[in-house]
């Protein structure tokens, strides 16, 4: 093949507890990346369409440039790749659009290869091309796009976390955009240590309930006591979209990725649609249109569509 199409889903990341190492990918919305070999041993952008007007076309500045110049220099390929964009994931809408365009790339480029890496070799080539958006090298957006549904990405390690497939997520994504590093900028503050404290207590309830398959643990853990407190002010209508989804028996709510999106957790897809209307009714008594996603919590991952 000289040519290859490849699609990443979107993802909530953070997953409440799990700040930059726990991430969830969104079935039905996502970017696609058509990556050309070339001979030329370079990297090159040749058309950004889609939802997103205006992002870089210099290599070193796209978050999926950078990720493909990070395979080529890892790998020592002497050939390049020329690349196309079509943007389904709005950037700075906290649903990883700068991730899924660093991971179609990968994937697409991947397939031109003559020895083709693991999905999981990709990773860091991926965390290269999330740096430029975010200024971090986090995998909570990357890790779950590359092997679908829920993962925990710690230590240098991608390792997905099953959970019953009945388990749906919703994201609701109000008009309104919150880029990433402004979401962190918040973020810079002093933390007591009963915080850190009671949010790994919650981690280690939602990881341990997702093993079981017990909805009561998630419950329990599914609370985000360090950077929700903090960004809650940033998101007009949160705590109503939140309180809504609760009042559908979520096993918890809170910002996706960096925001202004909302997500939450229920355990069957009847819920999770009862719940995604009312929670888009809250942003619109806030004065915000939106637009919800329904997945199973065992989402998809990027994958060569032609």
């Amino acid at each position: 093949m000289s040519a290859s199409t490849a699609f990443a889903p979107a993802s909530i990341g953070n997953v409440a507890v799990g700040f930059d190492i726990l991430g969830q990918s969104i079935a039905g919305v996502g970017d696609r990346a058509t990556v050309q070999r070339i001979d030329e041993p370079t990297v090159l952008i040749e058309a950004i369409r889609g939802c997103v007007r205006g992002l870089p076309t210099a290599a070193m500045q796209n978050t999926a440039g950078r990720a493909l110049i990070a395979m080529r220099e890892a790998l020592e390929l002497p050939f390049g790749f020329s690349m196309e964009l079509d943007k389904g994931i709005a950037l700075g809408s906290g649903m990883g659009g700068s991730a899924a365009s660093s991971v179609a790339a990968l994937v697409a480029a991947n397939a031109l290869l003559d020895q083709p890496l693991s999905m999981a070799a990709l990773y860091p080539f991926a965390l290269e091309g999330e740096a430029v958006a975010s200024g971090s090298r986090h995998g909570d957006n990357v890790g779950p796009m590359l092997l679908g549904g829920l993962v925990l990405a710690a230590h240098g390690r991608l390792l997905r976390i099953q959970v019953p497939d009945a388990w749906h997520s919703v994201v609701v994504h109000p008009d309104a955009v919150l880029e990433t590093r402004r979401a962190r900028e918040v973020l810079q503050s002093n933390y007591a240590l009963a915080e850190f404290v009671e949010q790994s207590a919650s981690l280690a309830l939602v990881l341990c309930g997702c093993h079981r398959g017990d909805a009561d643990l998630v419950r329990a853990g599914l609370a985000d006591v360090l950077i929700e407190p903090r960004r809650a002010s940033l998101i007009r209508g949160f705590q109503a979209v939140k309180q809504a989804a609760l009042a559908h028996d979520a096993m918890g709510a809170s910002i996706s990725g960096a925001g202004p999106s909302v997500f939450a957790w229920f355990e069957d897809h009847a819920s999770a649609q009862a719940a995604a209307a009312s929670m888009c009714a809250a942003f619109e008594e806030a004065g915000l249109a939106s637009q919800a996603y329904l997945s199973p919590i065992n989402g998809p991952a990027a994958r060569v569509v032609a």
